[in-house]
């Protein structure tokens, strides 16, 4: 989850507290990475060509992947028995780890040692996608350059390759995402007779009447260190906006970052959304059971209901994202998602790209996936897996696709984690009894600060 969040992919970027060992595991699976970012704007390292490395046809190829993904490159030498492969667990970019980074950067001093293939976090293609010095090439292979067919890149969810894409090349092929959309109990909703929000304002006055009607449940949490990834990133939030690969836009005064502060500041007083966080210490033994609501990632319905609060089943539903009353266009965020690399310096580009393709396309990997696929037609064999839809009490199926396709692609990666600055800013100034609103500036700055270290120009416009 990245918190990372898909019980990878966003990121990190985030280390989620977890609630029981189970949990710590599932969460890893999900978390593996998350922001989008669209930044195809031409650059000074705009690409010069993608020259391969001599190709030796039946070569072996190094493969490295996190102990999630694992089992399906293991999957994936037993049925390919003619393809050499050599296996190796690493940790896949979780919780803003550099380790690729800095082994990549050691093998292009050496020469040598680059893995063929590699599962990272979308944060990783930040680096990966542009040479480590000059005259060099990317560590990642640009893979619309005659190794993988359009047809198959134009199968992904919209939006969902935004993180590989850069100077108008794909770069790897997303393995998973965590579209954020409206979890619900639907036995309680329907005991108390209440009806399921479609609006931002009517999810405000459903989560007030609550506040008054049953007080002690639940309609949110703007605790966990990805919160912000739900609310902010669905309302289009220009916190994290790439203009140009270099140039970051960060606005948290612009009107759509501070509706959504304002709703969730309303919320926050009435008791309606609480600022602890749902994987934090004693939520789930203290709080879990009177969670109504919770506006998340899809991984929510199986990592956080089912395994951390351990709701019975057919309890919980899910609704399409929230839309603000007046806008015809709906959004929404991510919560994680890990993506898969093939290594420019490959010397079988060949057998690299087809596990790569089997890995995020396949329904025999896909359709058994701990988080929903990002490739469309695996997505439907994954939604028709009864272990991914038994346990709910409405058909995921609709909410889940629609919600895959309306990820906003304005919420950039960046070389650095979007957790950071919500942790150690935000949060403590929620726990202090602050509102989202008066804390808004502080937040803008910590991210400025942390662009600029990085080398980004900033901007607010």
């Amino acid at each position: 989850m990245r918190s990372s969040g898909s019980p990878r992919a966003g990121r990190r970027r985030a280390v989620l507290r977890t609630a029981t060992a189970a949990l710590s595991l599932a969460m890893a699976a999900v978390l593996a990475g998350c922001a989008s970012a669209d930044t195809s704007t031409d650059s000074p390292s705009a690409d010069q060509g993608f020259k391969p490395a001599a190709q030796k046809e039946g070569s072996p190829i190094t493969v490295w992947a996190d102990s999630t993904r694992l089992p399906s490159v293991q999957a994936y030498q037993k049925s390919h028995p003619d393809v050499k492969m050599e296996i190796v667990t690493y940790d896949g970019g979780a919780d803003g780890s550099t380790y690729l980074q800095s082994k990549t950067q050691l093998f292009d001093r050496t020469g040598s040692g680059w893995p063929d293939v590699v599962f990272g976090s979308p944060t990783d293609m930040t680096w990966a996608s542009e040479p480590t010095k000059p005259g060099a090439q990317a560590f990642a292979a640009p893979l619309d350059d005659k190794l993988v067919p359009k047809s198959t890149l134009d199968g992904f969810a919209k939006g969902s390759l935004a993180p590989c894409q850069f100077n108008g090349h794909t770069y790897c092929m997303r393995n998973d995402i965590a579209q954020v959309v409206l979890w619900y109990n639907k036995s309680l909703m329907d005991k108390w007779g209440y009806e399921v929000p479609a609006t931002w304002e009517q999810y405000e006055a459903l989560g007030k009447r609550v506040a008054k009607e049953h007080p002690g449940y639940l309609v949110g949490s703007v605790g966990d260190t990805n919160s912000h990834e739900s609310y902010f990133w669905a309302g289009q939030c220009p916190a994290f906006s790439l203009v140009k690969p270099d140039t970051l836009r960060s606005d948290l005064n612009d009107e759509k970052c501070v509706r959504t502060a304002k709703l969730l500041d309303g919320l926050i007083s009435a008791k309606a959304v609480t600022t602890k966080g749902f994987f934090s210490q004693g939520f789930a033994k203290d709080s879990g059971s009177k969670v109504l609501m919770a506006y998340g990632p899809s991984w929510y319905g199986q990592y956080l209901f089912k395994t951390a609060f351990k709701t019975p089943a057919k309890q919980i539903a899910v609704a399409p994202p929230l839309a603000w009353q007046g806008e015809t266009a709906r959004t929404t965020g991510n919560v994680g998602g890990g993506v898969w690399m093939v290594s420019s310096h490959s010397a079988n580009l060949k057998a690299s790209t087809d596990l790569v393709t089997w890995l995020t396309t396949s329904d025999e990997n896909q359709a058994s996936a701990p988080t929903y696929p990002a490739y469309t037609k695996a997505a439907q064999a994954w939604l028709a897996n009864p272990v991914n839809s038994d346990y709910f009490a409405n058909d995921v199926t609709k909410p889940f696709q629609e919600a895959a396709d309306e990820v906003w692609t304005g919420w950039s990666n960046t070389r650095f984690s979007d957790a950071t600055a919500w942790s150690s800013v935000v949060l403590p100034a929620l726990t202090s009894g602050k509102s989202l609103v008066s804390t808004l500036p502080a937040w803008q700055e910590e991210i400025r600060n942390q662009a600029k270290a990085e080398g980004y120009q900033v901007v607010d416009e």
